[in-house]
């Protein structure tokens, strides 16, 4: 088996996933939202300090699986620096102790495996990494081999439904706030520009639809908050539809995925699986547990890893909070 952590932003989680049959024998995580919920997003000191005190919790419940252990899985790229080390610090103390191989896992491909977990990677296929610190269109070829063909020039696809909720007060994390609230709103209330329309860059980007955003609420305050959530939703989905609507011109899929946090919105969903229709694509997306950070994904990716004989010493794993694929 083997043990994977997750420490890279303010979810603590570990999990143990059997190598042989992709089975997830054990699988926890203690999220941290309450105590960021009061700042609008999260603090990394505090995150830090949180882990501290939940991952020692959850791996005291792993011990009766110690002696099945071939490996150590943690992620280590990218993430938040003071978080990263408290998954990376448990992995090497781990790997002295039971004199265990260490896997480092890359956080974005760990958020591509969640689409596998407990099953076989059906490879090749196009990804749409969308979450509070990323938005990625990937072509993934295999675990080693993967091409970052459109990022954003800024903020993320998750990142700015953080800070439009932020805007209003509502809370965090901001996208399900702002998916519920939309719900009750009028999206063509507030015709918001749709970002880069007029561009042949194939790329993403969301701080001037932020700042529209921002002079809305300002203008018409807390009565018009749900058109406002409505409208933002339509507008900054439509962005990523149509950035991938210019790319299918070229690049038709055949099956074609949505990853990381911000894929639990179910209006990026539908609207996704429509624009999919005319080429008969699979759609592929993870179960709604499985799309925030969690060490389920991160032990799916490394059995690949594992399988590739990619493990290092514990002297020899660093962090790098900014990587990306």
């Amino acid at each position: 088996m083997i043990l994977s952590i997750e420490s890279s932003c303010d979810d603590s989680s570990i999990a143990i996933t059997e190598i042989s049959t992709k089975k997830l024998i054990y699988h926890k995580k203690i999220s941290q939202e309450l105590e960021h919920s009061q700042y609008g997003g999260v603090v990394p000191e505090l995150a830090s300090r949180l882990h501290a005190l939940a991952l020692p919790a959850i791996l005291n419940e792993c011990s009766p699986w110690f002696l099945y252990l071939k490996a150590i899985a943690v992620t280590n790229e990218p993430g938040l620096g003071v978080t990263l080390i408290e998954g990376v610090t448990m992995a090497k103390a781990l790997s002295i102790a039971l004199s265990l191989p260490i896997l480092p896992i890359n956080h974005l491909k760990g958020h591509i495996y969640s689409l596998f977990i407990e099953r076989e990677a059906i490879l090749p296929i196009t990804v749409l990494l969308v979450s509070g610190g990323h938005t990625q269109l990937i072509e993934v070829h295999s675990y080693n081999q993967m091409e970052t063909v459109a990022t954003t020039m800024d903020d993320s696809y998750g990142e700015s439904f953080d800070k439009v909720a932020k805007m209003m007060a509502l809370g965090y994390p901001g996208g399900p706030l702002i998916e519920n609230l939309a719900q009750d709103g009028d999206p063509s209330r507030f015709p918001f520009t749709v970002p880069l329309w007029q561009s042949p860059l194939i790329a993403f980007s969301y701080s001037g639809l932020k700042n529209q955003v921002r002079l809305a609420v300002e203008a018409h305050g807390e009565d018009a908050y749900a058109d406002i959530a409505a409208a933002f939703q339509k507008t900054a989905t439509e962005h990523l539809t149509q950035k991938l609507k210019k790319y299918f011109k070229s690049h038709p899929p055949l099956r074609f995925a949505i990853v990381g946090g911000a894929s639990a919105n179910l209006y990026l969903r539908e609207r996704v699986n429509e624009l999919l229709l005319p080429y008969r694509a699979d759609l592929f997306l993870s179960d709604l547990k499985y799309c925030s950070d969690n060490a389920a994904m991160i032990g799916r990716a490394a059995l690949e890893a594992f399988h590739l004989h990619q493990s290092v010493y514990h002297k020899d794993i660093a962090i790098n909070p900014r990587c990306k694929l």
